[in-house]
């Protein structure tokens, strides 16, 4: 099984999206699922921007240089 880092997984953002819209219907909000998917799915895409910005930061803060 290939392994992918955690922030990548569509199935860890359900969740969250899942326990986002749970504690949004305690509180009176509630999402339907075509809202539901929409936030999977722009989630998914800012993980996938935040670490390509991780990886940037570290090359540059890296104290060895590349061949």
């Amino acid at each position: 099984m290939d392994e992918k880092d955690w922030w990548k997984s569509r199935k860890v953002w359900g969740a969250v999206v899942a326990l986002a819209g749970a504690l949004a219907g305690m509180t009176g909000v509630h999402l339907d699922a075509a809202s539901s998917e929409e936030a999977v799915g722009a989630l998914t895409a800012l993980a996938g921007a935040a670490g390509a910005l991780v990886a940037i930061w570290g090359r540059f803060a890296a104290r060895e240089t590349l061949r």
